[in-house]
């Protein structure tokens, strides 16, 4: 039977190859479903604000910026720019700031304000506790210098293709050491795999010395087709249909046609039947990304509360049929958008709902932490994607292919039935940290993510050999101690809550460990075992 999806109809269709991380048999749930339980020991859980109180809060935190600033003790040079703001039940705000210096962007600059109900600074969480100043915002460096110096870093680190070099950017860099007037140069590229990349360098403006670099693409790995009746929301324009979903604000899949730049252009379907069940229809792979991203929509609304990435309740954009046997997916701030690739041979589109949920939440997290791709940040940046990317499939329930902990399952990338990931114990993919250690920062971020993925799995299930949902899993801990998990709902809702409200964008997994145990605490109260659970869990992959 030819798959048949309609507009918030239910459809069924034909098997396709079972290479996904989500498999046959998916009905989707539907954007109005029930939220998971919220914390009962303490209030700290976010309020799900409405568009209009968000940006009511918005516009109270930005006419108050002078005084804000003048309050926390900052330098007559800064400014503070409102980015987002949260409010929990017990009245407490939460705004994140980024921060000017003489008019010139701060990197590493970012902050936290914590403030009561009535009104007063409960606490501020800093991406850096330097005194922000320099000597003089007139650069020694030439631009052109600057710029040259940068795309010659560019093109050794991506091994591109090409590089092109946009004009420098006066910055003040305050992510290291002490904070120094820098130049921040995007080069844009392609890399050897076909993935775009704008790797920013950021050199000191007085020196010429590389400071630090990091790409703007977030990437993440897989191959997925899958099958089985899902519901699209889908619109009527003109005599046909378009996948643009109204309901989760005007999210939109586009087909790129094999190429790799532009916005793509619609899929239409006169009688809102989408795709064959086979990668040879283009409609296929639109139809599983477009699926993919209404699943990920619809968890984040419905257990954390969450209207959209931005929290804004807009909708975001999917772009399929990237280059030619492009064998990777990828988020891009730049078009807000998630892009996918065919595959090997074009045969394997990598629309896998958790690729989605992964390659959306580089999104989120853009949007609130804004974790710095590099370093130990970057492992935390790319572990939260994984962490959710989870989250997502098993909140989609699916039957024929039930949650696990286990990363890219499905889609035997290696050749060898093997996940691509695992949580319990990372290092069995065999380039993972299942640990901190002093070279964690050292690392690509998809392997230092193996800390975090690791400590997500013993918070939920704890430690030793068990049996979950059919999978047998045995995770190890750094120094053999016991850890008792507090459940997967409770370390989603740390996690999330820790992510949007205690972490920067130079958040380390130090900090990391200080931001979930504040976490813990505003929901589940000082001395709970959630908090406990927490630091046990950080205890076991070696973060004291």
């Amino acid at each position: 039977m030819t798959p048949r999806i309609s507009r918030k109809t239910r459809v069924t269709g034909t098997a396709l190859a079972a290479a996904a991380l989500l498999a046959a048999g998916i009905t989707v749930g539907t954007a109005g479903a029930s939220p998971a339980p919220t914390p009962t020991k303490a209030d700290g859980s976010p309020l799900r604000l409405s568009a209009s109180h968000r940006a009511e809060l918005l516009r109270d935190a930005g006419a108050a910026r002078a005084q804000t600033a003048q309050a926390l003790g900052l330098g007559s040079q800064e400014k503070l720019v409102v980015k987002d703001v949260i409010k929990d039940a017990d009245g407490t705000t939460h705004t994140r700031y980024d921060r000017t210096y003489a008019g010139l962007p701060v990197l590493g600059g970012d902050l936290v304000v914590h403030t009561a109900k009535g009104g007063a600074i409960k606490s501020t969480t800093k991406s850096t506790d330097k005194t922000l100043k320099v000597a003089s915002t007139t650069a020694k460096i030439a631009p052109q210098a600057a710029a040259k110096s940068a795309q010659g870093t560019a093109a050794k680190s991506l091994a591109a293709k090409q590089t092109a070099a946009q004009a420098p950017k006066k910055v003040v860099w305050a992510a290291s050491g002490t904070p120094v007037l820098a130049y921040d140069t995007v080069v844009k590229g392609t890399q050897k795999d076909g993935t775009p990349s704008r790797m920013h360098v950021i050199t000191d403006a007085n020196t010429g010395k590389k400071l630090f670099q990091y790409d703007e693409i977030r990437t993440g790995k897989g191959e997925s087709e899958y099958s089985g009746s899902v519901e699209l929301g889908t619109s009527k324009e003109g005599s046909g249909f378009t996948l643009t979903d109204a309901g989760r604000g005007g999210h939109k899949t586009t087909n790129l046609g094999n190429s790799e730049s532009g916005d793509g252009k619609a899929f239409t379907d006169d009688d809102d039947a989408w795709g064959t069940g086979k990668p040879d229809d283009p409609q296929t792979a639109a139809v599983d990304a477009h699926y993919g991203a209404a699943e990920t929509w619809d968890y984040y609304k419905n257990v954390h509360g969450r209207s959209g990435i931005k929290g804004d309740g807009k909708g975001a954009s999917s772009r399929v049929h990237y280059g030619n046997s492009y064998v990777n997916a990828f988020w891009d701030d730049s078009c807000f958008c998630m892009t996918y690739g065919d595959g090997e041979g074009n045969k394997k589109p990598l629309t896998a709902i958790d690729v989605a949920a992964h390659e959306m939440s580089h999104g989120v997290t853009s949007a609130t932490a804004n974790l710095t791709y590099s370093g130990e940040s970057g492992g935390l940046n790319e572990g939260t994607s994984d962490i959710f990317g989870t989250s997502v499939e098993f909140y989609a329930k699916n039957d024929k292919d039930p949650g696990d902990y286990l990363i890219g399952e499905k889609i035997d990338i290696n050749g060898d039935g093997k996940p691509l990931r695992y949580m319990d114990k990372p290092s069995k993919d065999g380039q993972s940290q299942d640990n901190w250690d002093s070279n964690t920062g050292n690392l690509d971020p998809h392997y230092s993510s193996g800390v975090a993925n690791h400590f997500f799995y013993l918070l939920s299930e704890g430690s030793g050999a068990k049996e979950i949902g059919g999978v047998k899993y045995d995770s190890p801990t750094a120094d053999g101690s016991k850890v008792t998990g507090i459940g997967r709902d409770k370390a989603e809702k740390i996690w999330f809550k820790a992510l949007t409200e205690y972490m920067t964008s130079n958040t380390d997994y130090k900090a990391a460990r200080e931001a979930t145990v504040k976490a813990a605490t505003d929901l589940y109260g000082k001395d709970s075992a959630e908090v406990k659970g927490v630091e046990a869990a950080w205890t076991g992959v070696a973060v004291k």
